[in-house]
């Protein structure tokens, strides 16, 4: 039996069943080895589990401050950000990104605009022509080739999304308007939250081990697209070792979180207030969850309805019941989501990682377990 702790209210008991079954019967290498599910409801949390090991040897219990690498869930808290220049109408969706950065508008994509780039459609998902994997901890040299290169496709025509190129695009974007890179933006303007784009070393001992998924994602049918943001040698970083990806800010692909904090961030997507102060109105966020485009992803072997820079539940149906419910899954089964009809957001970290894109099947139980309930 494993100990699991934290919060769960008698009410929602279903909800601590099914964090508990997902370690003793989920099927063959999909059952944890640690993992945390929290749950907020108007910015209060109301359900926090964790248990299991943070270390492979099982050795180091999953505590309550442990962090997880949620890789692309990350984007959830990159949207949040670019939304909060918007709010302070420092950026406009509809306003050309080469308005404001006229070095991107170069080969073709002087037109694309803030909520295209956003929402995966300005055919950047990678590097055209392979590059040494070392680049991505070149900011510099990263913004240079994108902002060279032409897209992969029309932009505006379809989405393809952006694995790892999106977080250098937005934080580049994020750095003109307001001055500081996202990673202390994210520390300066929400205190006391436990999330991190590039993580001191100092905080290296809290991070949970990853074990990696036993097979491969199914990117369906392979094409020069999706090998250049998923399959190409220098599609990923890497050839600097863990520390100094844990340091890099990259907020496509590298935000570390506790689970609790990752739930009461992304509550900003459903209500624009956190700690009793409103950040986003509701201007704000209609313009931030409401569909951008939507249809066969160019990369991803899914119906996606892109929002501007997160992931609608519409033709997903993995963040709970509600079309309208909105958040992003990151690499081997992380999730954070939000659901403006009712308030809820939470999030779902671990560290055995399955080879599901998107809808992890632990995290969808979870979440399913959570709505049956309430």
């Amino acid at each position: 039996m494993i100990e699991i702790h934290g919060t769960c209210p008698d009410r929602l008991g279903a909800v601590k069943d099914a964090f508990a079954a997902n370690f003793s019967d989920a099927p063959e290498g999909l059952n944890e080895q640690a993992a945390r599910f929290s749950v907020c409801r108007d910015g209060e949390v109301v359900v926090d589990l964790w248990a299991g090991w943070a270390d492979v040897a099982r050795t180091v219990p999953f505590a309550e401050t442990t962090l997880a690498p949620v890789f692309s869930t990350g984007k959830a808290v990159m949207a949040t950000l670019i939304a909060t220049c918007v709010e302070r109408g420092l950026l406009d969706y509809d306003r050309p990104v080469a308005n404001l950065w006229p070095e991107f508008g170069q080969a073709g994509k002087q037109d694309v605009t803030v909520g295209q780039m956003m929402s995966h459609q300005a055919g950047l998902p990678g590097f055209a022509e392979t590059v040494d994997s070392a680049i991505w901890f070149d900011r510099q040299a990263v913004l240079d080739r994108l902002c060279a290169q032409a897209p992969m496709w029309e932009p505006g025509t379809a989405s393809g999304y952006h694995p790892i190129t999106i977080g250098y695009l937005a934080g580049e974007l994020f750095r003109r308007v307001d001055g500081r890179t996202m990673g202390t933006a994210l520390r300066q303007d929400f205190p006391g939250l436990d999330l991190w784009i590039g993580l001191p070393e100092a905080e290296h001992h809290r991070v949970a081990q990853m074990r990696k998924p036993t097979s491969a994602p199914d990117l369906g049918t392979i094409d020069a697209i999706k090998r250049a943001a998923f399959l190409d040698k220098g599609s990923a970083p890497g050839g600097r070792g863990s520390a100094e990806w844990r340091m890099a800010e990259i907020p496509s692909a590298n935000l570390h979180a506790r689970a609790d904090d990752l739930a009461r961030f992304v509550g900003l997507l459903a209500t624009g207030r956190i700690d009793g102060r409103q950040v986003l109105s509701a201007p704000t966020l209609e313009a931030l969850r409401r569909e951008r485009i939507t249809g066969p992803d160019r990369v991803v072997p899914f119906e996606m309805s892109w929002g501007a820079g997160v992931m609608r539940n519409a033709t997903l149906n993995v963040f709970g019941p509600n079309p309208e419910a909105v958040g992003h899954s990151g690499w081997g089964g992380s999730c954070g989501w939000a659901d403006p009809a009712t308030g809820v957001s939470g999030a779902y970290v671990m560290t055995r990682q399955s080879p599901h894109l998107i809808g992890d099947p632990r995290a969808v139980r979870l979440i399913g377990a959570l709505y049956a309930a309430l």
